[in-house]
Parts: C-alpha cells; sequence; structure tokens
C-alpha cells in the first residue's frame, strides 16, 4: 500500500517535475514514510480522469473508423475489467499474464494476441505520452512473432467461372466492379450512381479516415454496370441495392453472403470480396506496376500493407533468376 500511495504521489507530480527532481522526491518519500504504516481507508479516485474515453476521442481526432475506436474501446476495457487495476499501476508482468490467459482462454491465434497487444500499447504509449503515467508497461513486451502464410488469390478460370455463373446482372456488375477497381468491399456499398464517371471509367470512393481517393475499372466493368442500371425500375441513389422492393441499399454482408453462395454453387473455394482487392494487387505486381502506385491505387497509408497483400508468383521469380542471376 505504501507503494502505491508514493506511486499516486510522483504521477501526481509528474507534469510540474523533471526526472531529476522525480528522483529526489521518490527519496524523500520513502525515507518519511519509513516508519509509518499506509493503510486504504477507501477507494482512490482514479476515476477523476476517464482514460479510455480521452484515449479514444484523440484517435478520433486522428481519423479513426467507428469500427475501429469500438474495437479498441472493447479490448481496452476488457483488460482493464480483468486486471482490476487502475492504469497507473498495472505492470508489464499484468499485462503477459493477462495475454498468456487471454490466448489460452479463447484458443487465439497469434495474429489476435498480437493484435491485442499493439492496441494496448496505443493505448499505454499514449497515455505516457500525455504525462499520464511514467513509462509504458508495454514497451517491454516484443511483437508476437506469427508465420507468414501465403494469401490465395482468385486464378482466371476462378473469375470467369463466377461471371458466367451469374444469373442476375447485377451480381455480374458486383464481380467486375471488385475485381478491377481492387475497392473495399465497404467503399463499394456506400457507392451513389453520381459517383460514377462512365467517360472516364472512374469513381471517388470514401476509405478509412474518411480518405477520398479515385479507383477505375475497365471496359467490361462498365458495360455490365450501365446494363445493371438501365435495368432498374428503383429511384434509390445506391449504386447496389436488393434485387426485391423496397430496393434497399446493400450492405457488406449481404454481398458476402451472395458471393459465398455462389462460389458454394459453382465449386470456387472461399469466395469472398477482399480476395477480390487481394487477386488484384497480385496480378498488378506481377505485370510490373510500380509498388508506389498500387498503393495509392489500394489507397494504403503505409507501403508496407500493400507488400502484405502483394504477392509474387513463384514461376516469375524463376523467370526472373534465369533473366539476371543464372
Amino acid at each position: 500500500m505504501k507503494e502505491k500511495l508514493i506511486a499516486d504521489i510522483e504521477q501526481q507530480m509528474l507534469k510540474v517535475i523533471d526526472n531529476s527532481q522525480l528522483q529526489v522526491l521518490h527519496s524523500t518519500l520513502c525515507v518519511c514514510l519509513g516508519n509509518y504504516d499506509v493503510q486504504e481507508s477507501g477507494q482512490l479516485q482514479d476515476d477523476e480522469i476517464e482514460y479510455v474515453d480521452c484515449f479514444l476521442a484523440a484517435k478520433r481526432i486522428e481519423g479513426c473508423s467507428p469500427k475501429s475506436l469500438s474495437y479498441y474501446e472493447n479490448t481496452i476495457r476488457k483488460m482493464l475489467e480483468m486486471l482490476e487495476k487502475s492504469v497507473k499501476h498495472i505492470t508489464t508482468d499484468d499485462l503477459r499474464g493477462y495475454l498468456s490467459d487471454y490466448q489460452s482462454r479463447h484458443n487465439s491465434s497469434k495474429v489476435t494476441i498480437d493484435n491485442i497487444r499493439r492496441i494496448l500499447s496505443s493505448f499505454f504509449s499514449w497515455l505516457e505520452d500525455e504525462d499520464y503515467i511514467i513509462k509504458s508497461p508495454v514497451r517491454r513486451i516484443h511483437k508476437v512473432k506469427t508465420a507468414k502464410t501465403v494469401k490465395e488469390t482468385y486464378s482466371d478460370e476462378d473469375l470467369e467461372c463466377m461471371r458466367d455463373g451469374c444469373r442476375e446482372i447485377r451480381d455480374l456488375a458486383m464481380i467486375d466492379m471488385l475485381a478491377s477497381t481492387g475497392m473495399r468491399v465497404g467503399e463499394m456499398v456506400n457507392l451513389n450512381r453520381d459517383d460514377v464517371d462512365f467517360n472516364e471509367r472512374e469513381c471517388i470512393v470514401l476509405g478509412k479516415g474518411d480518405k477520398e481517393r479515385v479507383v477505375y475499372f475497365d471496359a467490361r466493368t462498365k458495360m455490365h454496370l450501365q446494363k445493371y442500371l438501365d435495368s432498374r425500375v428503383d429511384d434509390n441513389v445506391a449504386l447496389f441495392v436488393s434485387l426485391n422492393a423496397p430496393y434497399n441499399r446493400m450492405n457488406i454482408g449481404g454481398i458476402e453472403v451472395r458471393l459465398r453462395n455462389l462460389g458454394k454453387n459453382l465449386g470456387v473455394d472461399k469466395v469472398h470480396p477482399h480476395k477480390f482487392r487481394r487477386t488484384l494487387a497480385t496480378m498488378a505486381i506481377d505485370k510490373g506496376m510500380p509498388i508506389e502506385q498500387l498503393q495509392k491505387l489500394l489507397g494504403h497509408q503505409r507501403i508496407d500493407t500493400t507488400l502484405q497483400y502483394a504477392m509474387v508468383k513463384q514461376s516469375n521469380v524463376k523467370l526472373a533468376h534465369r533473366k539476371y542471376i543464372s
């Protein structure tokens, strides 16, 4: 209890004294309180500042999406509820134990555990930057090493099989749109008819962080998309709507289910909207598109993210070896 009291006093003084003064204060408190027994008479007022809400407000200003903010909040609050400690008193060992216990209880993958570590690191680093704590307890918890798996992409045969298997012109237009633009499915469902420029074969999408960017589609997509729009009898402004009245805007879940069922009927494994994006990135790199241009096309903030999407075919590595080395 005495150490806890000293730590609280140091935290309160952190904003007005430097490190050398903090060391003197620590020594003084230890000496002055050395002959006293300290007992807790009531709960410390650690909730004077709602740290989590302040952190989320900061991330919101930085442009984080509501989905990301919700993920951050759930992850941090679960940790605080489990540890039952003030953020000022959480140690590195506490967090290591929490991550280990979480992995055991939920049988979580290493990727999931590293995502939790990354969010906690962001939270405690923010607390440190704002001088709410002296040092982040996550600083000594290193990135979890995960096995790198080769992500699957669609073959040319898969894409043609799905196109041939579409019974609705809407589904054909959706597949072409995803395959030729590489846009996220969340970006596609938010598109309106007026967002599409058929003359330039391009449209403006709102990506992560509310950042607009231009994406491009090919002639086949233009033809199928125009045919789909001409066939519609509704006045909904949305680019893609349900097949039946009241013709509501399609949502992410609806598109995922539609594509998954299409894949099952055709015998195409793991049909998912995001796989179209990964396929486009791989194809672009394979054909020599500069990675910086692909980064801009996909709307990635960091080029490392683009590299994770794009894979180089092993056959081309063999040809390059013969050309440049053999």
